[in-house]
């Protein structure tokens, strides 16, 4: 049996991600960027607007301070933005920049790899959006014949 370097062994373990599988790690990752939370920070950092402005997704990727960030997001708790935060910081997806002022200012931003992820996020709200009337159609066809 020939011995492989590290290197080769990470190419190899790359090679064989297969999210079919219960244990691969690309499937916590998928389950980490299919969360609501995850969706709308990227969507907000990405360069997504508030309803009060009507801004779309399509915007400039922007910082944005926490404070910022929970007044955007409603309905998220304090204990679920930290924590969404804390594991997309994690994951490279975004980074925190701490200032020291008083009190102390901390601001996020997408990192590159957040950013190549922001782009396939903003392709489904896309989607979504333009097939939103189909898809209450049908649950309503489907609703009247399972009645």
């Amino acid at each position: 049996m020939a011995t492989m370097t590290a290197a080769q062994k990470r190419a190899q373990a790359k090679a064989e991600y297969d999210a079919f599988l219960a244990a691969c790690p690309s499937r916590k990752l998928l389950d980490r960027i299919s969360d609501k939370w995850v969706t709308l920070i990227l969507a907000a950092l990405g360069g997504g607007g508030s309803p009060e402005t009507g801004a779309d997704c399509a915007g400039e990727p922007r910082s944005m301070r926490y404070s910022e960030l929970s007044r955007l997001l409603a309905g998220v708790s304090q204990k679920m933005l930290t924590q969404t935060l804390r594991s997309m910081e994690r994951d490279g997806l975004i980074t925190r920049t701490a200032t020291p002022t008083v009190p102390v200012t901390v601001c996020y931003e997408l990192t590159d790899l957040g950013l190549s992820l922001h782009q396939l996020m903003r392709g489904l709200k896309a989607w979504a959006e333009v097939h939103m009337d189909d898809v209450l159609a049908n649950r309503a066809t489907y609703d009247a014949r399972t009645a």
